[in-house]
């Protein structure tokens, strides 16, 4: 049976932590905002240690969507939902029926969608508990994985920073270092591969790395250590946080840009800290909205012409870093001013 727990935080909407022991679901949902229309995020899986570790994923994540959807024009807010659990080991039908019964709960004040550990095929499951729920396969009337289209704004705002730093947005010949090859890395690998970069490459999953070593002719990195490659751009491709007091002084590139979200451990200094180092991040939620720009454009305005959606990621890019520039500020807070004013909100709403 699901029980469900409200919680209050002060700059959220709603906050339902869902329990259904007989499933094996312990999951949250945090809805961030819903002032640009209902939330929408990704279902996230993740083995956390313990509920207050998810509850500070989710926070952060929910809180980046919001971000994410002002700035790139949707009519949409920003939610997410992680589920505490080893996707490989303990994802079932049970479970993911669970958890579609806890986002019905929320009236459609939340909309789920794909993210680490859950699949479209996961998705098809989930839709049979609630219509609030994006990305399912073409079985179900879905558009399926965003991945691609992540992927796609991804190498778009990389061409912009490059034009920035190395004076031309061709990526032929520039060296890439990408940390994670799942879904999104995997795509990202490809569309450089096919522009001519030279890519190392690192990931938790050693078949994948080397699935990407010999697909690509990309050199391996021992995980720990892809951030230290001598290389014109890092990627972050992975999990949030790898940006940090520790990390950031040993980045040896000119130019951060990858599809992992909250890429920053500390939002408020480590912006900071790459900037007094000469580097120049790129954004991550203003760089990976390309997944969330699919699903929207396709599946909630019901239209089929994303590629103008997508292509307007390097002109939001080539905005944020201009002036970023003229002003000698952090990118990032160049793009949580443009975020807030296309929200016309307070600047509590992003705590």
């Amino acid at each position: 049976m699901l029980t469900i727990k409200h919680l209050k935080i002060k700059g959220f909407e709603t906050i339902v932590v869902g329990k259904d022991r007989s499933a094996g679901l312990h999951a949250i949902i945090a809805i961030h905002s819903i002032q640009r229309g209902p939330s929408l995020g990704g279902i996230r899986m993740w083995p956390y240690e313990h509920e207050k570790a998810a509850l500070q994923d989710a926070l952060r994540l929910a809180t980046a969507m919001t971000k994410k959807a002002a700035i790139s024009g949707l009519p949409i807010g920003g939610g997410k939902a992680v589920i505490i659990g080893d996707p490989e080991k303990e994802k079932t039908r049970i479970l993911l029926l669970s958890m579609g019964e806890l986002i019905e709960s929320l009236q459609g004040k939340y909309i789920g969608a794909k993210d680490s550990g859950i699949l479209p095929e996961d998705l098809d499951v989930v839709s049979d508990q609630t219509r609030h729920v994006t990305g399912t396969t073409g079985k179900r009337g879905g558009s399926g994985d965003p991945s691609l289209a992540t992927a796609k704004g991804v190498l778009a705002g990389m061409q912009a920073a490059c034009q920035v730093v190395y004076g031309r947005n061709n990526l032929q010949d520039r060296v890439v270092a990408i940390q994670g090859v799942g879904h999104v890395g995997w795509n990202l690998g490809n569309l450089l591969y096919k522009k001519g970069a030279k890519l190392f490459v690192a990931d938790l999953n050693p078949e994948r790395a080397d699935r990407a070593r010999r697909s690509w002719k990309a050199t391996v990195a021992p995980l720990s250590k892809i951030h230290q490659m001598p290389v014109d751009v890092f990627a972050p491709c992975a999990l949030g946080g790898v940006l940090n007091v520790k990390t950031i002084p040993q980045l040896r590139t000119k130019i951060v840009a990858g599809g992992a979200n909250n890429q920053c451990l500390d939002e408020e200094q480590d912006p900071y800290h790459l900037m007094k180092r000469g580097i120049l991040h790129v954004p991550d939620y203003v760089l990976n909205a390309g997944g969330l720009i699919h699903l929207v454009v396709r599946e909630i305005l019901h239209q089929r012409g994303v590629a103008p959606w997508i292509n307007n990621i390097e002109r939001t890019v080539q905005r944020v870093l201009s002036v970023a520039l003229e002003q000698q500020l952090p990118p990032m807070v160049v793009a949580d001013r443009m975020a807030r004013e296309k929200l016309g909100a307070k600047h509590e709403i992003f705590p």
